[in-house]
């Protein structure tokens, strides 16, 4: 199964990626498998809207530790760039 969640980003973000020549949901994929080794595919690789951001993950029983690691990064990662 799939899951393409959506991504708001802050713009410090969207600055950051663009200083390092990225879109802005491929650089929030880099950090999340640098900072929790959860691998995810920046949406932009899939034809997402214009002016959206997601990131598509594949779930596979057994097992859902990952899912918390996500949270727990996507909260660091917001307050790193709020």
């Amino acid at each position: 199964m799939y899951l393409f969640p959506t991504i708001n980003l802050p713009t410090k973000a969207i600055e950051a990626a663009k200083a390092e020549n990225r879109a802005a949901d491929e650089f929030y994929c880099l950090a999340l498998l640098d900072a929790t080794g959860v691998c995810v595919v920046p949406g932009s690789g899939f034809g997402q809207k214009e002016n959206t951001l997601h990131f598509r993950t594949t779930f596979l029983a057994p097992g859902t530790d990952w899912v918390e690691r996500i949270v727990q990064f996507h909260s660091e990662f917001m307050n790193k760039y709020r």
